[in-house]
């Protein structure tokens, strides 16, 4: 059997500013599909890094009264310094100031240069100084930059151009006939729809006289790299392009994780640059929504953004990650309030689950001083006591929604299977079976049955919550795994706890907050949990 491998990105985040709950949202989502391949037997390289050059930080470094290269330093290291805050467990941190990164731009761009699909040539056109792009009449708004409100200011000036325009057929082609290419199917369509009006040339160049800070063309002294074209690719000089064994082991098996607003760059650029340069196309494309705060999307000239790390130190990492996987529809917009991530805490992770493994493990040490008393079969059969086919359900309908990265729904899946066991609880009521000693053989299938399910739910929160998975595994009195998780494999079939086990009254898992001493934050405007504009992804606009 070949072995299954994937190899997940986030896009490399633009320096500009500190991280935000942008980057937080991405960078977890991605995390947790990484987490969710692990457990389903799969061999998985994650990268994540920061994009560097352009004129956004040349700026930044002026106002700092410092170079460029030691501002992004510094807000480099912050980004780096996030992950593990976020318990995020990626395998490579790439910067586009990394040496062996400039030294792959160059070669594809020579590569392509020499095939003949970049030319010279005089343009003059519509170029938006904070995108750091040129724009075509038709994506402006009112003859505006959508994402700045602000006209572009024609320029006219001899640039580099790349010919994005041969491969228009090929890449509406390829769309079609690889229907997970871009996921959610609506990002597809939007996709096909620009794609039906004729795709300009790029122009992949900036002129030193402008511009300075960036990887300077392998073909020409005076010019330097269009900042999109050298971040795009960071996904194959991490892996060692074109003959490091990362680069031959996990290319093509690729699924880039961005945000609504940087999809044209990936789903167009970087598929044809990938053609150009005679490189294997990249397997597929997860676009999300934003965050919004009371309606509004998130613009850091406002101010009105939201630090993750004092968020995740005020309620915890996992109820952070819970709260982003199972609050966001993916591929939708979502809001974001700390009323809502009470209530998600109180409500799902300290009443459903947290209530749960108390109840559970607490009857079991009064009734049976903590000793795991298994299940009679003759017993379970006749009264209908199994909650197995309950369990097989979840870890199907868990697989298959994250496999789709349908966070929502594959949480969900988890805790379907959790209200049934409360349920399960009510109806058994083993506070009344446990009065009478002939009972007993029915009580220890009743609680065995809701320990067993407890240590399916343990496996399963692993991608979205480790530190709790692992805790509960603890308690359970689990076998360690040398991984660090139990696979999928593992989680199913029924029956693991084994007989006699003991397993001590549990501390609490989420403690309950006072709604009242949360207090109400106006936001006059919102908050954006993309981390996609240029000011969070390379070549995108800042707000």
């Amino acid at each position: 059997m070949k072995p299954k491998k994937q190899f997940f990105t986030t896009p490399i985040y633009y320096v500009n500013a500190k991280p935000h709950l942008g980057h937080a949202y991405t960078s977890i989502a991605a995390d947790v599909a990484t987490r969710f391949k692990q457990i389903d037997d799969y061999e998985t390289f994650f990268l994540t890094g920061t994009d560097e050059h352009g004129d956004k930080i040349v700026q930044a470094a002026q106002k700092q009264e410092t170079t460029p290269k030691e501002y992004a330093d510094n807000i480099s290291q912050l980004f780096q310094d996030l992950l593990p805050v976020l318990n995020v467990k990626n395998n490579h941190f790439i910067r586009t100031t990394d040496p062996g990164h400039i030294q792959v731009v160059k070669d594809v761009l020579s590569k392509i240069y020499d095939s003949g699909d970049i030319y010279f040539s005089s343009y003059e056109g519509l170029y938006c100084f904070g995108c750091e792009r040129f724009y075509q009449e038709r994506e402006l708004i009112d003859g505006k930059c959508q994402d700045h409100g602000v006209e572009p200011t024609v320029i006219k000036e001899s640039n580099y151009f790349f010919k994005m325009s041969k491969y228009q057929k090929w890449l509406i082609n390829h769309i079609k006939a690889n229907p997970d290419f871009i996921q959610p199917e609506q990002y597809k369509n939007e996709i096909l729809s620009f794609l039906k009006d004729p795709l300009e040339d790029l122009c992949i160049s900036r002129p030193k006289s402008r511009l300075t800070w960036g990887i300077t063309l392998p073909f020409d002294e005076d010019y330097v790299t269009y900042v999109w074209f050298d971040a795009l690719v960071n996904y194959i000089s991490a892996l060692g392009y074109p003959d490091g064994k990362l680069f031959k082991k996990f290319w093509p098996s690729t699924r880039h994780f961005v945000a609504k607003d940087i999809i044209k760059p990936h789903g167009i650029y970087w598929p044809i640059m990938l053609k150009a340069a005679d490189i294997e196309i990249y397997n597929g494309l997860n676009v999300h929504g934003f965050w919004n705060v009371k309606g509004s999307k998130m613009s850091k000239s406002i101010g009105n953004v939201t630090d993750p790390i004092q968020v995740t130190n005020k309620y915890g990492i996992d109820p952070f990650r819970y709260f982003l996987m199972r609050e966001m529809v993916f591929g939708l917009d979502a809001n974001f309030t700390e009323e809502t991530i009470v209530s998600r805490i109180n409500s799902d992770l300290a009443n459903d689950l947290g209530n749960l493994f108390s109840r559970v493990l607490s009857m079991n040490s009064r009734y049976f001083t903590g000793e795991v008393k298994g299940s009679d079969a003759k017993i379970e059969k006749q009264k209908n006591l199994s909650l197995a086919s309950d369990a097989k359900k979840a870890v199907d309908e868990f697989k298959q929604a994250m496999s789709l990265c349908e966070f929502h729904k594959g949480v969900g899946a988890i805790w379907q299977f959790i209200s049934i066991m409360n349920k399960y609880i009510d109806t058994t009521a083993p506070w009344t079976l446990a009065k009478d000693d002939a009972n007993v053989l029915i009580l220890g299938t009743v609680l065995y049955n809701l320990i067993e399910g407890l240590r399916v739910v343990s496996c399963l929160i692993y991608p979205i919550m480790p530190q709790t998975s692992l805790k509960m595994q603890e308690t359970l009195c689990m076998e360690k795994r040398e991984k660090g998780f139990y696979s999928l494999e593992e989680t199913f079939p029924w029956g693991q706890i084994k007989k006699g086990t003991i397993i001590e009254k549990p501390d609490i898992l989420f403690p309950r907050i006072d709604t009242n001493k949360i207090k109400p934050k106006s936001h006059k405007k919102k908050l954006s949990a993309s981390n996609f504009d240029k000011s969070v992804a390379p070549g995108n606009p800042v707000k």
